[in-house]
């Protein structure tokens, strides 16, 4: 997710124009620079985890136009980057913005539940980092022939592969009423669902519904005057809940965070940018699933193999300041969590030792072990003096 700034100079198809950036890629489309999310954040996260000497593997797991992905080779001359993306025409920018580091780049048409068998081929058994930048990205919303924006007309696809799949037109023409209702609802957390869905139904039996204008008239009229004038445009969670659909966003995602945790190596480190309650949930409860132990509670000592195995990295979810928004309106409502894997023998020496330390304070002012004011048997010494085998007690 970001946003795309174009420098407002189109160009006819076939001619070349020199004032364009050199970051896109010439596919007569307008030229512009893609602007990441948090990406000085993210940067900060990732940065203990791959930059810790020698050779590091990252995964960008929703690569887009690659400007997560570009910062991160820049600022770490050794990590090899792996970056999936299912939008083969976001992998044909990223394939040249990210040219001059091909000998450490493998680009992948893949969806990022499908990150173990991608690493299993490439011959990665675990990674170092992990990002996921959830949601449709600039160039998909920015595309006025994907059918992703309820602002322009343009058929309705919302596919983020267009090479496989069921488009939007086949959900909204073809869903039965209760399965629509659903669908708005749960991915939508659209309240007027039943009535969108009924007004949808109608209209299909006059004719198929076959533009986004048309079907965002459609809800439009559907929803109730006083609530149209709150809550943004009024076919905003219809366009989200057919895109999660369509897609299968949350059942991909349910899948590949779990996995993607379980290959992180210990100082492994995953950030993931959420841009709705949805995605923020599933994130929030595969993160509190990994840094809580799974043991009984009522047992004084934590059994092996029930002890956390990953550690927060912020306190609940970090939100965008005013001057990110302000540089990126798309970046409003984003929701960043992040995690660290961490060596659960080690954590489980570290209580030990604190618990020695807390035995051995405990000891220094016990009777007859010596006192912080010194003692009889020693009276030589002075206030806070204390030897070794006093301080473990007795």
């Amino acid at each position: 997710m970001g946003i795309w700034r174009y420098d407002g100079v189109a160009r006819r198809a076939g001619r070349e124009d020199e004032s364009r950036s050199t970051v896109g890629v010439d596919m007569g489309e307008l030229r512009g620079t893609h602007v990441p999310v948090l990406l000085e954040r993210c940067l900060e996260l990732l940065a203990p985890a791959l930059g810790r000497g020698g050779r590091t593997v990252h995964v960008d797991a929703t690569l887009g136009l690659a400007g997560h992905a570009e910062a991160v080779l820049q600022a770490h001359p050794d990590t090899v980057l792996v970056g999936l993306d299912r939008d083969t025409e976001a992998l044909a920018h990223a394939r040249v913005r990210l040219a001059r580091f091909a000998d450490r780049i493998h680009l992948e048409h893949a969806v990022y539940d499908e990150l173990p068998e991608v690493l299993d081929r490439l011959g990665y058994s675990t990674v170092d980092g992990v990002l996921f930048d959830l949601g449709v990205s600039s160039l998909q919303l920015d595309a006025p022939d994907r059918g992703f924006a309820y602002a322009q007309d343009a058929p309705l696809d919302m596919r983020m592969d267009q090479t496989r799949g069921v488009t939007a037109e086949e959900v909204v023409n073809t869903y039965a009423h209760p399965d629509l209702a659903r669908v708005l609802r749960v991915y939508g957390e659209e309240k007027f669902a039943g009535r969108i869905a009924s007004a949808i139904i109608r209209e299909r039996e006059r004719g198929r519904i076959t533009s986004s204008a048309r079907l965002a008239e459609l809800i439009r009229d559907s929803i109730p005057a006083p609530a149209r004038r709150t809550g943004g445009h009024p076919a905003k969670r219809t366009f989200q809940a057919l895109r999660i659909e369509v897609n299968r966003e949350l059942a991909a995602l349910e899948a590949a965070l779990p996995a993607a945790l379980d290959r992180l190596s210990v100082g492994g480190r995953l950030v993931v940018l959420s841009y709705h309650s949805l995605e923020d949930r599933l994130t929030k409860q595969a993160l509190a699933d990994r840094v809580r132990s799974t043991g009984p509670i009522d047992l004084p000592v934590e059994l092996p193999g029930s002890e956390p195995t990953f550690r927060l990295l912020s306190r609940g979810a970090e939100l965008p300041g005013e001057g990110e928004v302000e540089a990126n309106p798309r970046a409003a409502s984003v929701r960043l969590r992040a995690a660290e894997r961490i060596d659960p023998q080690a954590r489980r020496q570290g209580r030990t030792d604190r618990e020695r330390y807390r035995r051995r304070v405990k000891g220094m002012h016990q009777p007859g072990t010596g006192t912080a004011t010194g003692s009889a048997s020693d009276p030589g010494r002075g206030p806070g003096e204390t030897t070794d085998e006093e301080g473990e007690g007795t």
